[in-house]
């Protein structure tokens, strides 16, 4: 299996029981995650060899991260420990009208007070095969949009694939912002998990007047923009309330648009870390050669899977998300 660093945030995640409202919680669920250390997490439970690099604080907390990464088999190594606090992020769990929301409280976090580049290159990269990150990182501050962009350039210097989400979050920064700094990133990414509302308020895509699909249009000027990208990907969801969605995978390569059949999603248990399993089942495929209708096939049945637990984290194995594909309900497998 393939080689992957990842880089990124983990926080602890406090969840209001579903039917709960925040105002009223007098208990909370709690996991860890962030978008990196998901995607870390998911290609683990695949058998690639991951590491997370990161920061956190020399308590039990930190602690609790540690052992909750080596639990599914990602490396540790360049997991510091130092500064003030985890970062934590509590989530209202939302259910039929009602939606999700999630309030932050990541500020002065150890990794969001990182100023320097802490992690040693070598040790770091080792013989890695594929570096993931995601806008989430660049957003939490300067210096670490700084960091990042000093990370992909290292990367590229070293003949290591970029993997790029943009994972906008309108609650760490805005538009404009984003865009600024995003655009210093894209030139040096090879996979990039970018949809239509990416193509048009971040990267500056004209809006689709033509008869071609979305999808097709949005893929081909984003790539017009940045040719080195040679894989872009996302995913098509309809909310019909907080726990009934659809589901639809798309992969764009060498001017050709694969998608997987459409998932239905209800009930939803737990929606978080379903785009950050998608992006591990499509680096799964491509570090595998896998083929592209396979990749995208497998990778939407994969996040269909992670919205059925408790979590930020994936569970399943190859095995049990090929079972998925190959039976195509939900009826026992005896």
């Amino acid at each position: 299996m393939s080689n992957i660093v990842t880089f990124g945030e983990i926080m602890l995640r406090l969840s209001t029981l579903t039917g709960t409202h925040f105002s009223n919680a007098g208990s909370f669920q709690a996991h860890y995650g962030g978008a990196e250390a998901n995607v870390a997490v998911n290609l683990a439970v695949f058998d690639h060899d991951v590491v997370f690099a990161s920061k956190v604080p020399d308590n039990a907390l930190g602690l609790a991260v540690k052992r909750q990464l080596q639990k599914y088999g990602v490396s540790t190594k360049q997991l510091l420990f130092g500064g003030n606090r985890l970062g934590t992020y509590y989530l209202d769990s939302g259910v039929g009208e009602r939606s999700s929301a999630v309030i932050y409280d990541r500020a002065n976090s150890s990794f969001a007070s990182v100023e320097d580049i802490e992690w040693d290159f070598e040790q770091t990269f080792g013989n890695a095969d594929i570096l993931h990150i995601s806008g989430i990182t660049p957003a939490l501050s300067g210096k670490l949009a700084e960091i990042t962009l000093n990370l992909v350039k290292e990367a590229k210097k070293r003949d290591i694939k970029v993997s790029f989400d943009i994972n906008f979050r309108s609650k760490l920064w805005n538009h404009e912002q984003a865009s600024k700094v995003i655009s210093t990133i894209l030139p040096y990414v090879d996979y990039c998990s970018a949809g239509k509302m990416d193509a048009l308020y971040l990267l500056g895509i004209p809006e689709n007047q033509s008869s071609q699909a979305d999808t097709d249009y949005y893929y081909q000027k984003m790539h017009e923009k940045y040719s080195n990208i040679q894989v872009f990907y996302s995913t098509i969801r309809e909310v019909h309330s907080a726990t009934s969605n659809t589901l639809q995978g798309t992969l764009w390569k060498d001017g050709k648009t694969y998608v997987s059949k459409v998932h239905k999603l209800e009930p939803i248990i737990d929606r978080v870390g379903g785009g950050d399993a998608f992006s591990a089942g499509i680096l799964h495929g491509l570090l595998t050669n896998a083929d592209l209708n396979y990749t995208v096939s497998f990778a939407t049945a994969y996040s269909s899977l992670k919205h059925t637990v408790y979590g930020d984290c994936n569970p399943f194995t190859v095995k049990e998300v090929e079972n998925l594909l190959e039976n195509g309900s939900a009826k026992i497998n005896r």
